[in-house]
């Protein structure tokens, strides 16, 4: 991590919560002289207030800590805007129905953005009983491969995790319309609908 807890974002989350200082001070149990040092970059809160400082300031504490704030915007969990994390030191892959802070190995992972494939990444779907057979050719070795393949649709999300000198397909039971995401360990994650 980078830092511990900067003051200017206890002042802009306290001043976004629309409380004072000595308001913010009295939900910690602290002084409101404390909460002046902590914006002014004076003082740190001590390590044991952390928690309680979160709480009162309406963030988790790695939203404090790494000062990345996240609000969610899929509050229905519509599970076509779920955002997919890859760690690129374990491969760990995340997904989650919105907009989170998501850290693995000691890293702040961003949630992947899809593009569109290219040319070395053209995914071909074939309808299969009553489902989609998905693959595309491409090469699989311990350097470069296909990490996994997913269909999202507006309720479900599947995924299917590959693994290197394996094949480049899968297959997934059809449940509407949806998107099917590859993610290549070099190239990132490409989505075609469905």
């Amino acid at each position: 991590m980078d830092h511990y807890i900067t003051g200017s974002a206890v002042r802009q989350l306290r001043e976004k919560r629309g409380i004072t200082q000595a308001q913010l001070a009295d939900i910690v149990g602290v002084s409101n002289k404390a909460v002046s040092k902590w914006e002014t970059g004076k003082g740190l809160p001590d390590i044991t207030l952390i928690e309680p400082l979160a709480a009162a300031l309406g963030i988790s504490v790695p939203e404090l800590l790494t000062g990345n704030f996240v609000t969610n915007k899929n509050m229905s969990s519509n599970m076509i805007r779920s955002k997919i994390y890859v760690c690129p030191v374990c491969g760990n892959i995340i997904l989650a129905a919105g907009e989170a802070v998501i850290n693995c190995c000691g890293i702040s992972l961003p949630p992947l953005e899809p593009e569109e494939p290219d040319d070395d990444h053209q995914i071909i779907i074939d309808p299969s009983d009553g489902g989609y057979h998905v693959h595309l050719e491409h090469e699989m070795s311990k350097t470069h491969y296909i990490s996994f393949m997913a269909y999202v649709t507006g309720g479900t999300a599947e995924l299917v995790k590959l693994y290197p000198e394996g094949s480049s397909e899968a297959r997934f039971y059809s449940r509407g319309h949806g998107s099917i995401l590859i993610c290549c360990n070099r190239h990132g994650l490409m989505k075609v609908k469905v």
